[in-house]
């Protein structure tokens, strides 16, 4: 598929989804939106496609919503509104929802619903320059939509600071919270060790680990978490890809799956 504001590509196994508005500063409407949409989808389709990079073009990750997109909104009505939020949503679930492992690259500015993109990554590298801003009731707006993943990834104490103020904070101040895992230099070198990590991991084990995560987020510990933990393992022990990687270490060789980034 042609799009107009995203690009994607796929190369031995990685999947490159480019924001592609560098003269907006990759804000996004709702044909961004809905082409995100689609490229999420074909990746968690494409067999091929084991780990997934959300990068962006430009000095900016992106600097949130539109600004035109938004002043439409404020012409709708009611149901108009609460069919573009749900598409929103659903991009942010998408994301969130992937089989597949996620990385994001966070240059320069990332305001408003890109903190939402962030926040439903797996893991998510920044520039030392880069910043966050929640910045949705300095124009009278809230963050609705992205705030479960964020109060995620930063917690509810933060959330209710940085929500709240829309104050912009560094990247630094966001590897402290939770929201960054790493700040680099260069976004190559740190990506190209990360892929070869994920490349040289069993697909479906990481797929049914992200499940796990997301099944076992916030349970209490008891009978019912103790079971689903009990099944998880039975099932991807006599899996396909289980077997051949307990035979694989016993017999001191590469599993099937291994593979290096080019």
């Amino acid at each position: 598929m042609n799009y107009q504001y995203i690009t994607l590509e796929t190369n031995d196994g990685v999947a490159t989804l480019t924001l592609n508005r560098p003269e907006v500063h990759n804000a996004f409407d709702d044909v961004m939106i809905g082409e995100l949409i689609d490229a999420l989808t074909q990746v968690e389709q494409d067999n091929e496609a084991r780990v997934l990079v959300l990068r962006s073009n430009g000095r900016n990750f992106s600097a949130g919503a539109d600004l035109g997109w938004m002043r439409s909104m404020a012409d709708k009505n009611y149901d108009e509104n609460i069919a573009d939020a749900s598409e929103l949503a659903r991009l942010m679930a998408t994301l969130d929802e992937l089989s597949k492992p996620t990385i994001a690259l966070v240059q320069g500015a990332a305001f408003g619903g890109a903190v939402g993109l962030a926040a439903c990554s797996d893991i998510v590298l920044a520039e030392e320059r880069s910043s966050f801003c929640l910045s949705e009731v300095k124009i009278g707006l809230i963050p609705a939509v992205i705030s479960p993943y964020v109060m995620r990834a930063i917690g509810t104490r933060q959330s209710r600071r940085y929500m709240l103020t829309a104050e912009r904070f560094s990247a630094a101040q966001a590897q402290q919270m939770g929201l960054v895992h790493d700040i680099v230099d260069d976004f190559d070198s740190a990506l190209d060790d990360l892929l070869a990590t994920f490349l040289a991991n069993s697909p479906a084990a990481v797929s049914a680990c992200k499940q796990l995560i997301a099944d076992i987020d916030q349970q209490p510990i008891a009978a019912e978490s103790q079971r689903l933990t009990i099944e998880r393992i039975a099932e991807i022990r006599v899996s396909a890809e289980g077997q051949e990687g307990l035979t694989a270490f016993l017999e001191k060789r590469s599993p099937n799956w291994k593979k290096d980034p080019q």
